[in-house]
């Protein structure tokens, strides 16, 4: 939008960091930036939409769990708010291995928007402004400010963009066609143009919703209920665990069927997503069920979830059923379904078109590599999911930050956390669908996984200034008690004994035939610290704060001793190329024996360090040899 020099006036304020938008990434983004210490301002179209959630009612999920956990191990806050909101935790994968053991809560949807307003309200140093922003200032090759539909100028020393799904929004099913934002709030229409004009390369998503529904109408006598966990684990490692045993409330489970198919395979010509309607591109790993109908043919079924969203509505989610059909389409297909058969909607499913940036424009910092002090994070960049947005938000606000007080930039690595392999792919890789996290991407998993995130992080986010003395000495003592217990176990012998045998033989164990260790007996797949009790005669009582957590942090470190090892060994040679940084002004066509491909990777991406480079797609094995080599040539120079 453009404004004559007199429809604009100059807000008084200045502030440090200006953040747009008031989702997952921008309250991250907000506070972070506000408890670092610098004066912040966010920005956003409905002061009720803080922190909303317009899709699924929960937080976590698998591989999103570990970064909810990282987020909270760093300083963040959205493991905290679902901790104080949720009405039913359940921790998936736990037949697997701890690796892809994922936590997952449903919140209470009106609960958690709620609790975070308050959060971002009563924080110190943050103001908040319900308001569109349509222009972003740019002087010399940096951020000076951003304007807002009414013509006020902010001027600011860095800008965050959060703006989720609202650029040039349209929700659209059947034949309807609406340019709003998520539940029918306003879109962002100007900014849109402002970021092209400004040479930034933008693309066209879509994701999608599944209707809202009133549980009066719904027969759960037809379905499977689905209860939350006995024993509830906390997302945030401040919260103490006693505190949150609550009563939970149940999800249901039902299923699609031959019928329900049926319904969808006769209206796909009126399906926006087959009309050629819908443009845009949208996610893979979370189809709608007219996708999943069509690309799973010889599926007869497809799980259906439903869920609560909150403790005060009746309405409830349909999960697995995302759809852009109309409406009466969506009736017809949801009353096939066993405990739908005579379903009143509330909300109508919609697919939802916006536009987004190609993240490859960003540095691992996440600011943009030709605007000094502009920054993006969240479905802005082209991912996916709440969990996702958060965890940008916090290392956007963070290094927003850390660049005007002149501090060396934090950038966490693959081998460190799920927040380094996110941005890490949106950053290198070339993608055409908003990316989920997901635990297959990371290669080292097991290193990385939720229940040992604080030992990860947490000092990081103690030195950044977003953790408490309290908590940091907190984590200290917990390590202490692993460690020295580890000790402990492996220089206790346990003979032969009939009380041995005994024990031994309840757990399905095979009987000692000599003395052992009690470490080398938790290896043993069907033992744990816990069933090794009784013959643990010297064993000293727990913190009982901590206790479940040194259990099973004691537990994983002497069953998978040696895959870990292995993994760290391997993480040493990946710390070596990330170590190697490529200067920023390099010129490639200088460097010799380079393939064509390579050369123009290399000049697009402008990758950081060798490692970085390495999994750039189009960039070989022998391209990184000759760079090094070049590298190498250079420095002795």
């Amino acid at each position: 939008m453009k404004f004559s020099a007199s429809s604009a006036w100059e807000n008084r304020e200045k502030y440090d960091v200006i953040v747009l938008g008031a989702g997952h990434a921008g309250c991250e983004a907000a506070l972070a930036s506000a408890r670092l210490g610098q004066k912040t301002l966010i920005f956003t179209v409905n002061i009720e939409s803080i922190a909303m959630m317009p899709c699924n009612p929960n937080i976590g999920g698998s591989s999103k769990g570990h970064l909810v956990k990282e987020i909270d191990a760093l300083g963040g806050e959205m493991g905290r708010v679902i901790d104080q909101t949720f009405i039913q935790s359940k921790m998936l994968n736990k037949s697997k291995g701890p690796a892809v053991h994922s936590l997952r809560a449903q919140a209470d949807k009106e609960q958690y928007t709620r609790k975070m307003r308050r959060v971002l309200e009563n924080q110190e140093g943050l103001d908040i402004r319900q308001d569109e922003v349509v222009n972003i200032l740019v002087g010399g090759g940096k951020v000076t400010g951003v304007q807002t539909c009414s013509g006020a100028v902010y001027f600011c020393k860095a800008v965050i963009l959060c703006t989720g799904t609202y650029l040039r929004a349209r929700c659209i099913y059947g034949d309807v066609s609406k340019n709003t934002g998520p539940n029918g709030l306003s879109a962002a229409n100007e900014l849109s143009e402002c970021l092209m004009e400004l040479g930034i390369s933008m693309r066209r998503y879509k994701t999608g919703t599944p209707a809202r529904i009133d549980r009066r109408s719904v027969d759960f006598s037809k379905m499977e209920e689905q209860k939350g966990d006995d024993r509830i684990v906390p997302f945030s490692f401040g919260t103490d665990p006693k505190e949150i045993q609550i009563s939970q409330v149940s999800c249901w489970l039902t299923y699609t069927n031959e019928k329900t198919h049926e319904i969808i395979r006769k209206n796909l010509d009126r399906s926006p997503l087959f009309s050629g309607m819908i443009e845009g591109t949208g996610p893979r790993y979370c189809p709608s069920i007219e996708d999943k109908v069509m690309k799973f043919a010889d599926k007869n079924r497809h799980q259906v979830f439903i869920e609560p969203e909150g403790l005060e509505t009746n309405e409830m989610y349909i999960g697995g059923m995302s759809s852009s059909l109309p409406e009466d389409v969506q009736y017809e297909m949801y009353r096939t379904v066993p405990g739908l058969e005579q379903v009143k909607i509330i909300r109508n499913a919609y697919a939802i078109e916006y536009d987004c940036i190609d993240a490859r424009q960003l540095r691992p910092t996440l600011e943009f590599k030709q605007i000094e002090g502009l920054y993006s994070a969240g479905q802005m960049n082209g991912s996916s999911g709440y969990e996702e947005a958060a965890a940008q938000g916090i290392m956007a606000g963070i290094n927003a930050v850390r660049k005007i007080q002149g501090k060396e930039e934090f950038v966490l690595d693959r081998s460190e956390a799920y927040i380094g392999v996110l941005i890490d792919d949106l950053v290198t890789k070339e993608s055409h669908e908003p990316y989920r996290m997901m635990t297959s991407r990371a290669e080292y998993r097991l290193l990385l996984r939720q229940d040992n995130a604080d030992q990860r992080l947490t000092e990081k986010g103690y030195k950044l200034g977003l953790i408490s003395e309290k908590r940091y000495q907190s984590l200290k003592q917990k390590e202490q008690w692993i460690e020295e217990e580890v000790k402990r176990l492996r220089s206790t012998h346990v003979g032969t004994s009939p009380k041995v045998q005994k024990l031994l033989e309840q757990n399905n164990s095979t009987p000692l035939s000599s003395g052992i260790t009690l470490a080398e007996l938790i290896r043993r797949p069907e033992l744990s610290y816990d069933s090794l009790k009784e013959m643990d005669e010297k064993r000293p009582e727990l913190p009982q704060r901590y206790a479940e957590e040194i259990k099973e942090q004691i537990d994983i470190f002497i069953k998978y001793e040696g895959y870990i090892l292995r993994q760290k060994k391997q993480v040493e040679q990946f710390k070596k190329l990330e170590q190697k940084k490529i200067p920023q002004n390099i010129d490639y066509d200088q460097v010799k024996s380079l393939r064509l491909e390579g050369r123009q990777k290399l000049k697009e991406y402008r990758p950081e360090s060798i490692g970085q480079a390495s999994r750039i797609s189009g960039i070989s094995p022998a391209d990184i040899s000759v760079l090094l080599i070049y590298l190498n040539g250079a420095k002795k120079e």
